[in-house]
């Protein structure tokens, strides 16, 4: 049960992600990167963070579920900090690492929640157990979509709304955007 939990995270990480990139990329460019106050200075920089952290992560995830050591060059991920300077450039970085992470989650086992992973660090490797490590990043996820969402607000792009975890009764507000996703409530839920 718990890997399937996992999965449905995954989904609905990446879902709000659709639907908040896609408020995103109605934004002018002036818009997009204009200093703003948050922990990072735009929609912009916030955004790269995001995508650049996931490849980070989802790179330790994949290495730890395959058995395979640390990438000692991970960091590099961050190089440049801001690899993306326009919206729908990045919206298809991030859709690209979210399909990345759906797979890995779809393809757990309760069975392999024990998989330890090495995430490269400045000055180590950290060894950590795979539920710690999603469930970390999928509170990185929420934390800075939640800075765009209010960073958004200073817009004229209306911040859409985010939170939502899958409701039933709620099923049809979401179908388009699964459907875009190439998935659906039925799908993620296994109905």
């Amino acid at each position: 049960m718990l890997a399937h939990h996992l999965a449905t995270m995954a989904h609905q990480n990446a879902w709000a992600n659709h639907r908040l990139l896609a408020a995103c990329t109605q934004l002018t460019q002036d818009d997009f990167v204009a200093r703003r106050t948050s922990f990072f200075p735009s929609i912009k920089a916030t955004l790269n963070h995001i995508v650049t952290v996931d490849w980070y992560y989802v790179d330790a995830l994949e290495r730890g579920v395959r058995g395979e050591p640390v990438n000692p060059r991970a960091r590099d991920y961050f190089e440049p900090e801001e690899p993306f300077e326009t919206c729908p450039a990045l919206s298809q970085a991030q859709h690209a690492v979210d399909r990345r992470l759906v797979a890995l989650c779809e393809g757990l086992r309760d069975d392999q929640l024990a998989i330890v992973c090495e995430v490269q660090r400045e000055r180590r490797v950290d060894r950590e157990n795979i539920v710690r490590l999603l469930s970390h990043l999928f509170e990185h996820q929420i934390h800075h979509r939640g800075q765009v969402h209010a960073m958004l607000a200073g817009t004229p792009v209306a911040p859409p709304q985010l939170d939502e975890f899958f409701l039933e009764a709620e099923e049809s507000l979401r179908a388009k955007e699964l459907a875009e996703l190439g998935t659906s409530d039925a799908a993620i839920w296994r109905r």
